[in-house]
């Protein structure tokens, strides 16, 4: 008898720390991570920093969270994702002030790396009517291969369906093998951007309405 398929749910602030932990384990060495971080001291917790400082800043200004949970695991999540709404309010104060003391542990090299990598795919989706963005998306490295990552996937399509304010939903990958992956599941590649040594990025879009 097979099990039923596992539910996405959406996640509120206090399960902040479960989805940091998993795109700690699903964005390990991933090139923009290790690209902003650089490969100087305990580079696992550097990573992990950067990470808390993107989940924070996003669920700060509104930014739904959804989940999926390991099997017979209750509560654990095996994969989680992180979007921007079409529209959302300006960032209250302490957004700037999360930035802040972030980039302090950080580094200045690593928010100048950073700040390179933004750039280079800050016109990626200027053309583009309002829609939702997929921030992050991580299945750990224990669940890859078992359709998580698919699941949340429809779930974000699904959102941006059921929002007339929305033309459908961007994201951004660093990995190239990613880029089919996602045109798989209906998304085009609407532009591309080498950022440094070792590291590019593509920026890409399902469109659910016109």
């Amino acid at each position: 008898m097979s099990l039923p398929a596992l539910p996405v749910d959406c996640l509120f602030e206090d399960r902040l720390d479960d989805v940091v932990d998993v795109f700690a384990d699903a964005f390990a060495g991933y090139p923009v991570m290790r690209f902003t971080v650089g490969s100087e001291g305990d580079v696992e917790a550097r990573e992990r920093r950067l990470l808390r400082l993107f989940v924070t800043r996003r669920v700060v200004r509104g930014g739904p969270m959804y989940g999926v949970a390991e099997k017979h695991a209750g509560h654990n999540l095996a994969g989680a994702m992180l979007l921007t709404l079409p529209v959302e309010p300006d960032p209250p104060a302490e957004v700037a002030q999360i930035s802040e003391e972030a980039w302090r542990e950080l580094g200045d090299e690593a928010r100048r790396r950073y700040d390179a990598y933004a750039v280079a795919g800050s016109t990626f989706f200027t053309s583009l009517p309002l829609h939702h963005h997929l921030n992050m998306i991580g299945v750990r490295r224990a669940h890859k291969g078992a359709g998580l990552g698919g699941r949340l996937l429809n779930a974000a399509r699904t959102l941006a369906e059921d929002d007339p304010q929305s033309a459908g939903v961007s994201l951004t990958t660093e990995n190239p093998r990613n880029v089919d992956l996602y045109q798989h599941f209906g998304y085009e590649v609407v532009g591309h951007a080498a950022v440094g040594p070792g590291l590019e990025t593509w920026g890409m879009f399902l469109r659910v309405r016109r």
